[in-house]
């Protein structure tokens, strides 16, 4: 059984004002272009996918580009720990690809736990997506595998 997992990190976003909520900061005009530039690339290679997305409006924003209802999950907040997002994962992982719109350096260190078993710091960029791959039906592996990297600079 295969699974397919994409971790998208939030388009750009403005940067948070002096007293303001770091949840409430939202994207900016070129973050909603890009946003919309990569829900577009998604949909049309995974277009039966659950989008689970943090409650930081930035990802929110994000996700909407999906064009689709979300999930929203506290799981994925901007001070999740990568160790709790992969428990979870375990018990969310469905046969219908799973999206997440998170945050940087989690998503990042996601990536490197479950490809490595490792603790790392990886770099996801603003807006950009790992898709993973665990599983090869012609190998019976269940290891997870780096399938595509994208930054929405890549799909101008």
């Amino acid at each position: 059984m295969c699974h397919d997992l994409v971790l998208w990190r939030h388009a750009q976003a403005h940067p948070a004002q002096p007293g303001q909520n770091d949840l409430a900061r939202c994207l900016t005009p070129l973050g909603q272009q890009q946003a919309q530039s990569m829900a577009d690339w998604l949909r049309a290679r995974l277009p039966q996918s659950v989008v689970c997305a943090s409650p930081a409006q930035r990802t929110q924003q994000t996700a909407a580009a999906w064009g689709a209802p979300f999930l929203t999950e506290t799981a994925l907040s901007p001070d999740a720990l990568a160790q709790d997002i992969i428990t979870w994962l375990q018990v969310t992982l469905t046969q219908a690809p799973l999206i997440l719109v998170g945050h940087q350096p989690t998503l990042g260190q996601v990536a490197a736990g479950l490809m490595t078993g490792q603790h790392a710091p990886w770099a996801v960029k603003r807006g950009a997506i790992w898709w993973l791959r665990q599983g090869q039906p012609e190998s019976g592996s269940s290891q997870w595998m780096l399938r595509a990297v994208l930054s929405p600079s890549d799909l101008a």
